[in-house]
């Protein structure tokens, strides 16, 4: 493989089910398959790049929704997420997610591995509204899931209930974890307030989840954990989670299953 200075043209790893069968496909293929309410691409990513990035992102977002048990027009969030490829970044930052506009954003050359992570923070917003009774316009369902009382009269919340727990709470479901108190340590050393933000504990550890996948592996929908100056749960506690995570996401996919039939 040729040695491109662009990360894009490197090539990514990836292990899982064929879903294009070697078709390219463009982001408007992306943005129906996936049921996003808009798809803008940079006017800086040429056409090679745009050809490269699209079968890049489809696959990862079918593997996302093949690891969460979702019909892949769920990822989209109900149409409310908006989607940005190589526009409207933010200067050294390979990806985020704008609550304001509801825009996942991915840079051009440093986005990928990084898609994992940002589709959490945009579903961690989306879902705040249907955990809890009022919530802040850019309200986060971590944040507010430690200082609010959720709703759990829905299966579906009472299952998304025990995956915050498992991010936030200890065995006994008292007191602090080892990741959550790793994290403010961290944070309170470096005169820094990032590593314990509740929506970045939570990012990281689906990120984890979705990393610890036995038979699908896509490195531009999550990578470099381990090499990553980042503190991310343990293999103990992302077991843990893994198990209510799956449980909701299984869940929620039939139900929305039952809703295309």
């Amino acid at each position: 493989m040729r040695n491109y200075p662009n990360r894009l043209k490197r090539g990514f790893t990836r292990q899982g089910p064929d879903y294009r069968f070697d078709d390219q496909v463009d982001f408007s293929d992306i943005r129906n398959t996936f049921g996003f309410r808009s798809m803008v691409v940079g006017k800086w990513v040429t056409k090679e790049e745009r050809f490269i990035s699209a079968n890049l992102i489809y696959d990862a977002l079918a593997d996302l929704a093949q690891i969460l048990h979702l019909p892949p027009k769920a990822i989209g969030l109900r149409g409310k997420l908006n989607f940005a490829f190589g526009h409207g970044g933010q200067k050294g930052v390979q990806a985020h997610y704008n609550a304001a506009s509801q825009t996942l954003a991915l840079a051009k050359n440093a986005g990928g591995g990084a898609l994992a992570h940002e589709w959490f923070h945009a579903f961690d917003h989306h879902i705040s509204e249907h955990l809890f009774a009022a919530k802040p316009r850019f309200g986060f369902a971590s944040k507010l899931w430690l200082s609010n009382t959720p709703n759990l009269s829905h299966p579906l919340n009472s299952a998304l209930n025990d995956f915050y727990k498992n991010v936030f709470l200890d065995f006994d479901g008292e007191d602090a974890n080892e990741f959550v108190q790793t994290c403010i340590k961290h944070d309170q050393a470096h005169n820094m307030n990032y590593m314990s933000m509740p929506e970045e504990l939570a990012a990281r550890c689906f990120e984890a989840c979705i990393d610890a996948h036995s038979t699908i592996q896509n490195s531009f929908l999550v990578s470099g954990l381990k090499s990553s100056n980042l503190i991310y749960p343990n293999d103990q506690h992302v077991n843990k989670a893994n198990k209510a995570l799956n449980r909701y996401f299984e869940l929620l996919g039939y139900a929305l299953h039952k809703i295309d039939e």
